[in-house]
């Protein structure tokens, strides 16, 4: 299970604000080989860890390539894709398609909004309390230096306050869910072999600086954690 937050505002009307505030957890199986997001490409032009490749290294629009996907969604498990243009001279866009929702995939309006396991905004309990510590951060995002909001970001990613009882979560996986439900309705989840690995803040301003945050787990411990910065500004 992963969840992602974020907030999108195409015009900031104020040089302090951001167009994008989000803040994601990577769930997973901590024996499963991973790696740190990096830069990668042909020129060191892309910045990802687990990724959509094709969308990524295309000048394909969002809402073209999740087109493309969701006419052969129903061949696949459930997943969902967000995928987004953020461009200061032709405007920001981020569209969303999930194959176990709508058959076409959706142009989203400015506004806050919160993923987990299930189709976007499904009010699972652990989603809107974790949407609301979030949006109480975004609210003060403005009046708060950059280190300072992302310290606070990650403490919503880090909140591992169970929220029951939540009968949504429990239905859509019940023999799995079942042994750990207490660790698996918060934000974060910690378990002994599976949990939180990577906390993902990503900050871009009103002139389209970006501030990509990763806070990884290491060596499959819990306790044990490296975090990275890259700063840069979006490709027009």
């Amino acid at each position: 299970m992963c969840i992602i937050f974020f907030k999108f505002d195409p015009r900031p009307v104020s040089k302090n604000a951001y167009r994008l505030i989000l803040a994601a957890n990577r769930d997973e199986f901590y024996h499963r080989p991973s790696k740190l997001a990096d830069f990668w490409g042909n020129n060191n032009e892309i910045l990802s860890g687990e990724l959509v490749a094709h969308f990524l290294t295309t000048d394909v629009d969002s809402l073209t390539y999740l087109k493309k996907v969701s006419a052969e969604g129903h061949l696949y498990n459930g997943f969902n894709l967000i995928a987004a243009d953020l461009s200061t001279e032709k405007g920001d866009v981020i569209c969303y398609y999930g194959n176990r929702g709508e058959p076409e995939p959706v142009v989203l309006a400015p506004g806050t909004y919160g993923l987990s396991n299930a189709l976007l905004e499904t009010p699972w309990r652990k989603l809107c309390f974790g949407k609301q510590l979030f949006l109480e951060a975004v609210e003060r995002s403005q009046a708060l230096p950059k280190d300072v909001l992302i310290a606070q970001l990650l403490d919503v990613l880090n909140n591992e306050e169970a929220q029951l009882p939540d009968p949504a979560i429990e239905d859509q996986g019940r023999e799995y869910v079942q042994p750990i439900l207490n660790k698996y309705a918060a934000v974060c989840v910690r378990c002994p072999d599976y949990g939180t690995r990577t906390n993902t803040i990503i900050l871009v301003d009103a002139d389209g600086h970006v501030t990509f945050t990763e806070r990884s787990m290491l060596d499959k411990d819990p306790s044990c954690w490296e975090t990275s910065t890259h700063e840069f500004r979006l490709q027009s």
